[in-house]
């Protein structure tokens, strides 16, 4: 059964930075970043929330960022609710499960995304220049065809509204060759490392995009990793090249929204219980199937 929902964590503590989906607390030399059911669409929050939306972003996260430590360390400290902050003692139980505690590191504003299959903004660039975000690609590929290699688009990070498309000569103007030339490697590294993972669990990951900080000079992982609010999940099963496959992602939230007939300005209308209902249901899946075990109940 799904958990209660959390739109507003509202704890007692300082508050860092809140985002379309997750509240961040300052803890000093360390951060609290709760991850809340908020599902946002078209730069929109969305009036609903998602039943156990925050505890699978949250649990993927720290997934993703265990099994992928060996290829680029991360900001994550723990997921352990004796962890907390004494003045939490009371929150544990709505906290469980959808709260990281972090490294405070310095955040690179980049949005750093790799496409292994032609898909969304990038399948429309491609149909008008040939090109993804400046980066040529073999002519007559069709819609969610998979790339010859992965590639690293990068994007500057808004704070409201769409993230900007740059070129990686952009970013080298802006962090230099060497560090451009790092976050683009691990980038490509991490995608590729999930990628062929969830393969083997029916899942195909289209495409992702990745934060990175820097931490006493080094660079890591920051926010969240792998999940499908920042990823494009296909189940293998129905992947079929030529059109936009089925998804475990909000895409399903999308759709509803392209038919409803909305302008795509706020306020954004509620979404039906059927859908709420379908969306929740595959950010479970995509947890179960990429970690083999279902989402762990927790008391509210």
């Amino acid at each position: 059964m799904p958990s209660p929902v959390m739109t507003r964590s509202n704890l007692p503590l300082p508050v860092f930075s809140v985002g379309k989906v997750r509240d961040t607390y300052d803890l000093g030399d360390r951060l609290l970043m709760v991850a809340t059911d908020r599902i946002s669409a078209f730069d929109c929050i969305l009036p609903n929330g998602i039943p156990d939306k925050g505890r699978v972003l949250t649990q993927l996260s720290a997934f993703w960022f265990h099994r992928l430590a060996g290829i680029a360390p991360n900001h994550l400290l723990s997921v352990d609710v004796h962890d907390l902050p004494e003045a939490l003692s009371a929150h544990r139980d709505e906290l469980a499960g959808r709260f990281m505690i972090v490294r405070k590191a310095r955040r690179l504003d980049y949005e750093c995304v790799v496409r292994g299959y032609l898909a969304g903004s990038g399948w429309a660039e491609y149909q008008r220049t040939g090109a993804v975000c400046g980066v040529a690609l073999p002519a007559g590929l069709r819609q969610a065809d998979k790339l010859p290699q992965p590639v690293f688009t990068p994007a500057t990070k808004a704070e409201e509204g769409h993230d900007i498309n740059i070129s990686l000569a952009g970013m080298r103007a802006t962090l230099g060759d060497e560090l451009t030339e790092r976050i683009a490697s691990v980038s490509v590294a991490v995608y590729e490392a999930a990628a062929a993972y969830a393969l083997e669990r029916g899942i195909i990951i289209a495409d992702t995009k990745m934060e990175f900080g820097l931490l006493d000079g080094e660079l890591i992982l920051i926010d969240e990793l792998l999940t499908p609010d920042s990823s494009r999940y296909w189940p293998l099963s129905d992947y079929r090249p030529g059109g936009s496959p089925p998804s475990f992602d909000k895409q399903f939230v999308r759709d509803w929204l392209e038919a409803s007939g909305w302008d795509k300005r706020p306020p954004a209308p509620e979404l039906p219980p059927e859908i709420v209902a379908g969306v929740s249901s595959r950010y479970r899946e995509a947890y179960e199937r990429l970690t083999g075990a279902p989402l762990p109940a927790y008391t509210a």
